[in-house]
């Protein structure tokens, strides 16, 4: 069986020139990075076609160490929908350097269900995330050097600033250091540390701003900490957000590839779902809106995570509401929630799949709450039985919603046919406006709770010492009215990854609320969550290589 990569290698692409001609781009408005690779301008957004364009949202029950390929699915579908006669965009995030070089090595879609360029995308891309990284770290180092300047009217406390340094890498070495060591010209010594890229904040700025105006208002109202008489400083108080965003004036342009088969892809930022908002740039999705009838994109994780915040935060923000909601299943993700061990997923078990369904029937009571119309697809693979796959299309059929095998790892848009058909009646026929699972002008307390009992099904939620004076300060700061993006673990329902399947009668704990007031939203932290990923004991790196004619191995 052919890799992915040798795949992607076997497939002819068109010149990126051509693929924007399928959405009626003119050249004159492409930037090209190469042959295959170009930016697009935000003046393409017509929000008058935004409206009229269906919006497809593809989110997963609970993810396992298996995978449940909801990239693959979205590349898959919009092919599918192609081949239907539909003109369909899919837009997706940005691979992570950190994540492929660690576990994954490479995150493009797979089989005959991926985004081409291949090795570009997966590596440097357009350097849309090293001008994150950048920005990130000019405004640490104007901090830093507002700390050693005796002068400075903003008087910092170096004790308040929670601002790090970022880097596109996991490193778990850099995630608490100490900085300003050597003497009193080196800046103050102070504890600090790294975050990978995309859990900067400016990264979520990035993909909820409308365009560059934006982009400052909200770089500028990063919350650094205070100064020594107890006053809140913001980047806009430093001056810092017009440098910042020069290094992004050509991130926050959309990128446009093409996935196997030649349909259109836009990918453009890549927000972590369990810390942030989890799915692409609002500037993305309506540059796909305003060019193509059906957009497929996809939000990280579980429903639970990603899906929960694209609907209350991203769609809240840009005014936008899906047609369609595809939940991915998996026969061997169910096996897992089923209780079956990871060695043992490929190996029939019916017994198991029955018993993590509940895991899918949390997730499809989750998705009637925002009023939205579902269709689940059972994502195949090669080892699944038929019994075990008419065991789940069974279940869903009982709670009268459509049920689509998706077979496009293996046969691309082919493959997708069955789904593609299912979305494209159920977004045709679909007369309902989502609706925001709680209002952002409640209390912190109502929001986080109207979550966590009813998209996670916790019994009761406890607060922290110190959760409890971060709402106390955020209150004061007047920042309580934003919407909340609770970073939870993505392996369970709970903030106990080690609670599978359908979790009940626990408590949510918020151990802690930090402000993203840049980006717009706040951030309760629960359980133990990783900002700065580690390698694991042989990383994905290790069987990666490039020969004399520049081509890369291991990226699969």
């Amino acid at each position: 069986m052919k890799n992915d990569l040798e795949i992607a290698r076997e497939s002819k692409m068109e010149h990126i020139s051509v693929i924007a001609q399928k959405l009626g781009i003119e050249e004159k408005d492409l930037e090209y990075y190469g042959k295959y690779k170009a930016k697009l301008p935000l003046k393409l957004i017509d929000e008058e076609k935004v409206k009229r364009s269906k919006l497809i949202l593809v989110s997963a029950i609970t993810p396992t160490p298996a995978g449940e390929g909801k990239t693959t699915v979205s590349i898959g579908l919009s092919q599918g929908l192609n081949l239907l006669g539909s003109k369909s965009t899919v837009v997706l995030r940005e691979p992570s350097l950190g994540p492929v070089f660690g576990i994954k090595g490479g995150a493009a879609g797979g089989g005959y269900a991926q985004v081409l360029p291949m090795e570009d995308i997966n590596l440097h891309f357009t350097g849309d995330i090293s001008a994150i990284e950048k920005a990130n770290n000019l405004l640490a180092a104007l901090i830093d050097n507002e700390l050693q300047n005796k002068k400075s009217e903003l008087n910092l406390d170096a004790r308040t600033i929670s601002w790090r340094r970022v880097m596109d890498m996991n490193d778990r070495s850099l995630r608490d250091i100490v900085i300003g060591l050597g003497g009193t010209k080196n800046s103050i010594p102070r504890e600090t540390g790294f975050d990978i890229t995309a859990a900067s904040e400016v990264m979520a700025i990035l993909c909820l701003s409308s365009g560059i105006d934006d982009l400052k208002r909200r770089l500028g109202n990063i919350f650094i900490g205070y100064s020594h008489d107890k006053k809140p400083v913001f980047v806009r108080d430093l001056g810092a957000n017009g440098a910042m965003a020069a290094l992004l004036k050509d991130a926050i342009k959309p990128n446009l590839v093409q996935t196997i088969g030649g349909t259109p892809a836009i990918i453009h930022g890549g927000p972590f779902a369990n810390i942030a908002q989890g799915t692409n740039s609002i500037i993305a999705t309506k540059t796909g809106m305003s060019l193509s009838d059906y957009v497929v994109t996809e939000a990280g994780f579980g429903f639970d995570l990603g899906a929960e915040k694209f609907m209350d935060i991203k769609c809240k923000t840009a005014g936008i509401s899906p047609k369609a909601v595809v939940l991915v299943a998996t026969v061997r993700a169910l096996k897992f929630h089923g209780g079956a061990k990871l060695k043992e997923l490929t190996e029939p078990d019916p017994a198991a799949v029955e018993r993590g369904l509940e895991n899918l029937a949390k997730h499809i009571e989750n998705m009637k709450h925002f009023n939205i119309c579902p269709v689940v697809a059972i994502n195949k693979f090669h080892t699944d039985t038929d019994e075990e796959i008419n065991i789940i299309r069974d279940f869903v059929r009982s709670k009268n919603i459509v049920a689509a095998v998706a077979d496009v790892w293996a046969r691309g848009g082919e493959g997708g046919l069955e789904l593609a058909e299912a979305v494209k009646k159920t977004a045709d026929l679909c007369m309902n406006e989502f609706t925001p699972l709680y209002d952002w002008e409640w209390t912190i307390e109502k929001k986080i709770e109207k979550i966590a009992k009813t998209i996670y099904g916790a019994e009761a939620i406890d607060y922290t010492a110190q959760a409890k004076n971060d709402i106390k300060r955020i209150i004061k700061l007047g920042l309580d009215k934003l919407p909340v993006c609770i970073a939870k673990t993505q392996k369970s329902l709970s903030d106990n990854p080690e609670l599978l399947g359908r979790p009940k009668d626990f408590v949510v704990t918020v151990r802690e609320i930090q402000i993203s007031s840049g980006a717009g939203f706040l951030v309760p932290i629960t359980g133990e969550i990783m900002r700065m990923p580690g390698l694991p004991d042989a990383p994905a790196a290790y069987r990666m290589d490039i020969d004399n004619q520049g081509n890369i191995d291991g990226l699969f």
